[in-house]
């Protein structure tokens, strides 16, 4: 099986674990960390890089601004075009079946306001390579937002879900970490070294910002589920998204940088 068609067999999976609690937080946090530093008082051209069935191109669109989603996965890509026209907001996203470390040339010097590059880093093997192609077709001055499994979180998770010593000794060193959705292995960023990476391509200024800070360490899930619950600990994960130091071992971890010259 391809690496896309895992992706597009995944898609009914993937759909779940967006509507299940830590996937809205996960699109929730991540919309308002953006809302900080866009500038929306005119529609901005978004690049989706690995954008999939749209959950980030939707909350985009509906906000006004124009978004290319862009995917090798033509069944996630099928689903963002029918989320999309749903939602109302069609005319105001595209979808493009391509790789993102090798994007069409008119994308990857594009000149957009915006790249998203969320959740792409956990399955590339050129970290470095990547994100010169997120900054590459922005304009100057544009934002790059970068979302990636956080390290530091994976010995706390081990913790909390294993109660095993053992276990959490291992996920000290930790370079990546087993997914059965998309039958791949993540691999595993910190903030410390995404961030100098951008710093190192032409990033002015990176802010850091964590993504479920809290959700994934309590035990109870089922109790997540429950509406008044869901809306108290969304209103906790908004509020320490950029205080530390509990942004520094959420479950993912959310960079956004400002291009310069």
């Amino acid at each position: 099986m391809t690496d896309h068609e895992k992706f597009d067999t995944a898609v009914p999976a993937w759909r779940e674990w967006q509507d299940a609690p830590w996937g809205r937080l996960r699109y929730a946090v991540a919309e308002a960390d953006l809302a900080r530093h866009l500038d929306e008082e005119r529609p901005l051209r978004v690049l989706d890089l690995g954008g999939g069935d749209g959950g980030d191109a939707v909350r985009l669109a509906a906000r006004g601004h124009r978004v290319t989603v862009v995917d090798y996965a033509p069944a996630m890509l099928a689903t963002a075009t029918r989320r999309a026209a749903e939602a109302g907001v069609a005319d105001r996203i595209t979808c493009v079946e391509a790789d993102v470390a090798a994007l069409p040339g008119d994308l990857a010097d594009g000149g957009f306001d915006v790249v998203l590059c969320h959740g792409v880093l956990p399955y590339a093997p050129d970290t470095e390579g990547i994100l010169g192609v997120a900054l590459g077709a922005l304009r100057e001055g544009g934002l790059v937002s970068v979302i990636a499994v956080n390290r530091h979180s994976e010995p706390l998770r081990a913790a909390v879900r294993t109660m095993d010593p053992g276990a959490v000794l291992a996920a000290l060193d930790a370079e990546s970490v087993r997914t059965d959705m998309f039958d791949a292995d993540l691999r595993l960023h910190t903030a410390e070294e995404v961030g100098a990476m951008l710093r190192t391509l032409g990033c002015v200024e990176v802010h850091h910002y964590g993504i479920r800070v809290f959700c994934d360490y309590i035990p109870d899930d089922s109790l997540k589920y429950d509406p008044e619950y869901y809306a108290r600990l969304e209103r906790l994960e908004l509020a320490t998204a950029s205080r530390d130091p509990y942004r520094h071992t959420a479950r993912l971890l959310h960079l956004i940088g400002r291009s310069g010259a």
